[in-house]
Parts: structure tokens; C-alpha cells; sequence
């Protein structure tokens, strides 16, 4: 317990540290961006005079010193403000709580999909290394990883959707059904097939990737000969033994990726009209919407940082030689 304390608290530490660079380098980089907000909203109203961009500019403290504007943004978010957004009128946090669980069902599921498919994929091609079923999970795997990742997504609304009628398009859920219960939870994964499909292809090529090679590098390792030496049957020496020392490096990638799911769910989220998080940045981008836009980057760090950490407990798990404390 006591490394288990020591492991988290240093670890709180640098998350903190890494998140302060993260708000400063985010706020920079968004406000070196062409384009300005007071602009837009004032094309929106239908007043673009100078003088009115000038009273917006004011109102929403867009005329101050850049390092002034800096130190105001940092301040709020260490209260847990992520401030307001221009366009939308509301609270940052409000637009957040609103789109996040979408985006959070859409990339677990993809993420889930994604790494049950390619583990198995993998380890089947790893076994039968060099026979047509390898060849065949290999060239599937390539190409769902060369493919552009909006090509696939429109290919299967295409044929699912348009031709064959099967599934829905676009949308999170039926609009103006009424579904409730079991109904409504039905409707939801009808809309989900698609995009999860969508998203998880991509990833799921590079984990049977990453599998197979781990798994050919460990087969032949003086441990498997010994399992194998004692009678064990070949799937117990396959998934108790191959398996749990060559997944250590698809954890490794997949922890990493999991909290990058966000990012990768933006075009999705387009492609799809997903009411995520993903489609909101997309449209703050559009409308020169800072807070949202860095409210959105500030909660994709966050996941990061937090998938790290739960992917060296999990190391942990499958591993115990691996000391956290260390």
C-alpha cells in the first residue's frame, strides 16, 4: 500500500506539472491562430462596423494584453472554470457535460472493439504464422490502417444506409420517436454501429498488427519451451503463457491511444453528425470559440494523463515483477 501511495502521489505531482504546460502552451497556440472571435460574432449580428467589434472585443476581454488574458484563463481553471463560450452563451462546462457522455459511449465502444478484435485477430494470425489465414488478417489489417478513416465511414453509409437500408445514417438517435427504456437503448446502438465500426477498424489494424509481431517474438522464448516440454495443452501455453508476456506492448500502445480517442473522434463526429465533444471542436474551430476549443483540449489532457496511469496499474496486473514504486 505505502508504494501504491508513493506511486499515486508522484504521480499526482506531475500531472499537475504537465497540465499547467498543457493550459499555457494550449492558450498560446489557439490565440496565435488567424481569425478572431469578435469578428465573427459581430458577422453574425449582422453589424460588422468597427465600432461594435471594438464593444465586443471589451465585453469579452479580448482587447487586453495577451499575458494579462493568460494569467485570468489560468486562474479560472484552477478553480475548475473553464470559462464561457462567445457563440453558444452558456458555460463551458455546460457544453461539455452536454456532448461528453456521447463521445465517451461512441470511443469505448470503438476502443473496446478495436482492441478485443485485434488481440484475436492478431494472436490467430501469430499462430498460424505463414498460412493463408495469416495472410489474409495481415492484408485486412493493412488496409483498414491505409485506408483514409472518412473513406471507410462514407463506403459503409453507402452500402449499410443508402443500399441495403439497415442501419441509420447519421444521428445519435431517432428524432421525435419518443422511444423510452429498452426501446431507446436500442435505437442508440442501432445509430452506434456505424460510427463505432467506423473508428474502431483504424485501431483495430494496429493492435493485430502489434500482436502478431509480440507474440513472434516471445513463441520461441526458453519459458514457452518449457511450458510446452511439461505437456501443457497448446491454447494454455498460447493465452497463459505467449500471450500475457507479448500483450505488455499492445497495452503500452493502446493506453496511449485510449485518451487520444477524442481527437480521433472528430471527424467521425462529422462524418456521422455525432453530437460528441469531437463535432463541438468543430465547430468552435469554425466560429474562433477559444474557451470551448481549450475547455475541449484541457478535458483531452486530462484522459490522457489518466489513461497512463490506469495502463501501469494494469501492467501491474499482468505483470507483478513490474514495482510501481520504482
Amino acid at each position: 500500500m505505502a508504494g501504491l501511495a508513493r506511486f499515486f502521489g508522484g504521480r499526482l505531482i506531475k500531472a499537475v506539472a504537465i497540465l499547467f504546460a498543457i493550459v499555457v502552451m494550449n492558450f498560446l497556440l489557439v490565440h496565435a491562430a488567424p481569425g478572431d472571435p469578435a469578428t465573427v460574432m459581430a458577422g453574425e449580428a449582422g453589424a460588422g462596423d468597427a465600432q461594435f467589434v471594438a464593444q465586443l472585443r471589451e465585453q469579452f476581454g479580448l482587447d487586453r494584453p495577451l499575458v494579462v488574458q493568460l494569467g485570468t484563463y489560468i486562474g479560472h481553471v484552477s478553480t475548475g472554470d473553464l470559462g464561457f463560450s462567445y457563440r453558444q452563451q452558456k458555460p463551458v462546462w455546460e457544453l461539455l457535460v452536454q456532448r461528453l457522455p456521447a463521445t465517451l459511449v461512441l470511443t469505448a465502444s470503438a476502443f473496446a472493439l478495436a482492441l478485443v478484435l485485434g488481440i484475436g485477430l492478431g494472436t490467430l494470425a501469430a499462430v498460424h504464422a505463414g498460412t493463408l489465414r495469416d495472410g489474409a488478417i495481415t492484408v485486412l489489417a493493412l488496409l483498414a490502417y491505409a485506408t483514409p478513416i472518412y473513406w471507410i465511414g462514407l463506403m459503409l453509409i453507402l452500402l449499410f444506409s443508402v443500399r441495403l437500408g439497415w442501419l441509420p445514417a447519421f444521428g445519435y438517435e431517432t428524432v421525435g420517436a419518443g422511444l423510452t427504456g429498452i426501446a431507446h437503448l436500442a435505437d442508440i446502438a442501432k445509430h452506434m454501429v456505424l460510427p463505432v465500426a467506423t473508428l474502431g477498424l483504424f485501431y483495430m489494424a494496429v493492435y493485430a498488427r502489434l500482436t502478431r509481431a509480440s507474440i513472434q517474438e516471445v513463441r520461441d522464448m526458453d519459458f514457452v519451451k518449457t511450458a510446452r516440454a511439461k505437456g501443457l495443452r497448446e491454447s494454455t501455453v498460447v493465452f497463459r503463457h505467449i500471450l500475457r508476456n507479448a500483450i505488455l506492448p499492445v497495452i503500452t500502445v493502446a493506453g496511449v491511444q485510449a485518451g487520444q480517442l477524442i481527437g480521433g473522434s472528430i471527424l467521425i463526429e462529422t462524418v456521422f453528425a455525432w453530437p460528441g465533444i469531437g463535432r463541438l471542436a468543430f465547430e468552435a474551430v469554425l466560429q474562433r470559440d477559444y474557451q470551448v476549443l481549450l475547455g475541449i483540449f484541457f478535458i483531452s489532457s486530462v484522459m490522457v494523463i489518466v489513461f497512463n496511469i490506469v495502463t501501469d496499474l494494469i501492467y501491474s496486473l499482468i505483470d507483478p515483477r513490474i514495482d510501481l514504486a520504482s
